[in-house]
């Protein structure tokens, strides 16, 4: 009895070492990028490494926030507008339309059902300089290089695929009784949905949300290929462009990055506790 209790006490030190490992390996990049942000050049490159700056160097926060004069500062700002709008106008439109055709693949009978879901999720595993050259092609036909609403539609074709994913998966969790229910009682099908399957699923809409407002604020390749002006760039295009030819304000990219990792940090950490939980269930079914 007491060897068993031994071994649990050692399994639980373990998993505990485990998660310090991994919290460590999460948490020291984003503190170095910190630290970074607010060091000298001359410490940022000193050798050897300075884990503290010799001074706080706050002026890149200012001239990136609030220097209406920096263009360095104009362009950043209106990157970070621009990934707002186009973050939540993809997460809008792919919710709309992952919502509706999850729900179709969770509760309708029709023939390879399983077969469509995997081929929508096979484009979302897709190279993404595979599919450059035709969505370029797409877009300049259309006039839409440039754009806001050009980036959105391809950040759609992105986030769709993996909505639909984590979706169906999690409305094939809630019991088909409780919908059954609602449809004897007069509910229509739609009504169903809104009523009983989306209130049931609340934990992956979050996920969904999460993940979806996450691919298209961090994606760089089409938002660089596709944009070349600051009124349609995203903060990560931004940023690569603060390293210049032949030198870079590495303090000037930290708090760059810094600045840019606060919407979703903010995000995660209001929904933490859904996002877990809709991330367990959606990849226990299915």
């Amino acid at each position: 009895m007491k060897q068993h209790h031994n071994r649990r006490i050692l399994g639980q030190a373990l998993v505990y070492l485990a998660a310090l490992i991994v919290a460590v390996g999460c948490i020291a990049p984003l503190g170095w990028l910190v630290i970074a942000s607010i060091s000298t050049q001359a410490d940022i490159v000193a050798k050897p490494m300075r884990w503290w700056p010799s001074e706080l160097h706050l002026d890149r926060y200012q001239e990136i926030l609030f220097d209406p004069t920096s263009s360095v500062g104009a362009s950043f700002r209106a990157a970070f507008m621009n990934s707002l709008v186009v973050g939540v106008a993809t997460v809008v439109i792919s919710m709309v339309v992952g919502i509706f055709g999850a729900y179709a693949f969770a509760r309708l009978k029709f023939p390879f059902r399983r077969g469509f879901l995997v081929l929508f999720l096979t484009t979302y595993m897709l190279p993404q300089i595979s599919l450059l050259i035709p969505l370029y092609m797409i877009l300049n036909s259309l006039g839409m290089l440039d754009t806001t609403i050009g980036l959105i539609l391809v950040d759609c074709s992105l986030v769709i695929p993996f909505t639909l994913w984590i979706l169906s998966n999690y409305f094939m969790t809630v019991p088909a009784d409780l919908e059954d229910a609602a449809r004897i009682d007069g509910t229509s099908r739609l009504g169903a949905l809104f009523r009983i399957i989306l209130p049931s699923a609340k934990p992956g809409l979050f996920a969904a949300v999460m993940f979806a407002f996450l691919l298209a604020w961090d994606e760089f390749m089409y938002a660089l290929i596709f944009t070349s002006s600051d009124a349609s760039k995203t903060i990560p295009v931004a940023i690569s462009e603060f390293a210049g030819r032949y030198t870079t304000d590495f303090g000037l990219v930290a708090a760059g990055g810094v600045i840019a990792a606060i919407p979703p940090l903010v995000i995660a950490l209001i929904f933490q506790r859904q996002i877990v939980s809709g991330l367990a269930a959606g990849a226990v079914k299915g």
